[in-house]
Order: structure tokens, then sequence, then C-alpha cells
């Protein structure tokens, strides 16, 4: 546990290698997540394992966070704690934060982006009809102050990450879900790897096609039949892929 920006930031490091490897799980995730992958590379690699800030033990930022705040503050957890040349593992959301600090800082040895958010879908005119009807809804329950209706339907609104989120947070979710990455990615300059599930719903693997065709040095390996969380569906073929990739920098 350190503090940064004034709050609490909870991380586990784990093993004694000479390269390090940082680990940024996804939305409503925190150290449980990436728990057995941490366990499998400490014992080549120094790994560090966070929460980031608004999940698990970590507290929620100051302010209303988007996807460069997040990517500073790891900048500045990486200076603080004088870590050279890390190995960033993020997915989804933490792939998110990988894909902008990468772009902007030119310090990283490799990066693994595993079933990564940052491509945003083209909404159909339906999408925009159900949000304008919810919007309008929502309004009008305001307007006539009936606090109980309006609470149904605001629990009962958006994705479960969403809903399972502190009123902070999905202002912060609110901001991050709408950030395209494609103009940041070409400025990758390091080997990257895209690891996805071939039935991932979330990010589909159309997504790592596309992040394939930005970044310059990078190539996909899919795990069939597994979905968004495809390095916990099959944890042995993804840790396979990992050592593979990351075999020189033992």
């Amino acid at each position: 546990m350190l503090k940064l920006y004034n709050k609490k930031v909870n991380y586990e490091k784990s093993g004694t290698g000479t390269q390090v490897v940082i680990l940024l799980h996804g939305w409503g995730q925190s150290t449980e997540a990436f728990a057995r992958v941490a366990d499998h590379l400490k014992s080549h690699f120094t790994v560090y394992n966070l929460d980031l800030p608004g999940f698990g033990n970590s507290e929620e930022p100051e302010e209303i966070w988007d996807t460069t705040d997040y990517s500073n503050f790891l900048k500045t957890f990486i200076t603080k704690l004088n870590i050279e040349n890390p190995i960033l593992i993020g997915h989804s959301f933490g792939g998110r934060i990988s894909i902008k600090y990468g772009a902007k800082y030119n310090n990283l040895k490799k990066l693994i982006l595993v079933n990564s958010a940052g491509i945003v879908p083209k909404r159909t005119i339906s999408y925009y009809y159900k949000v304008y009807r919810y919007k309008c809804i929502k309004n009008v329950l305001k307007f006539l102050r009936l606090k109980g209706l309006l609470n149904k339907l605001q629990k009962n609104a958006g994705s479960s990450d969403y809903r399972n989120s502190s009123p902070k947070m999905r202002q912060v979710m609110n901001q991050v879900i709408h950030e395209d990455l494609r103009n940041e990615m070409p400025n990758i300059e390091v080997p990257t790897l895209l690891v996805w599930g071939t039935d991932d719903q979330i990010t589909p693997l159309s997504d790592a096609k596309i992040m394939e065709r930005k970044i310059k040095d990078s190539g996909i390996a899919t795990i069939k039949g597994t979905g968004h969380f495809s390095y916990l569906e099959n944890l042995p073929l993804f840790l396979t892929i990992v050592d593979y990739f990351l075999k020189e920098n033992r």
C-alpha cells in the first residue's frame, strides 16, 4: 500500500526477477482477477499486481478521471517505485489504460492486451432511441419528484458493471467508455501481443483485428471457445502463450 495523489493505492508485489511485469485488471475487478497469473509469473519476474484507483482496496480518485488520468497515475506509480521498462499486461479496462500509456510513454519493454477495451463500436439507430427514451423518462420522473420510480429506473439501467459502481465511478465509466483509442495505437512502439477469446461479446475479436492493424509490431493469439475473461476460462493455455511471448525477458 502507498499513497499517490493523497489517496491509498493497494498493490501486491511478488517475485525477484530483474524484469518487472505490471498487471492491470478490468473494470469492477481487483488484484484477485490476476492472482493466479501473478503466482505463475513470479518465478521469473518481479510482479506488481495493482488495485486501480476506485477498485479493490484502492481509494477512488478525487476527480472524475478519464483514461489519460489513469495512464498518468500509472506513470506516477512506476516513477515512485523506480521501475524501469516494465511489461504491461492489461485486461479490458486495464488494457485500455495500457494502450493509452504505451502510446504516450516510450518506456515499456513489451505490452500484452487481453480482451482489451479501446474501440468504440458503431451504434445503431435503435441504441440511440433507447438512450433518448431513457433520458426522457428520467427527466420526467425528476420533474415530478417521483424518487421511488426514479431509483428503480436507475437501478435497472445500464450494464452490471455500471449498476455495481459507486456514483463517482459511474461518472468515470461514462468518461472512459466513450474514448476511442484507434488514433493512439500507431504510437505504440513496443512488441505487443493481443490475447483474445473467440467468443467475446463485450470486446469482440473484430476489435483485436483493428488493433493488430493499428499497432505496428503486434499479433493476435486467440483462445478458442472463451469469452471476455479468456485468460481465466483457459488459464493453462493463456499462461503458455504469455510464457512464449516473454521467454527472452526472463
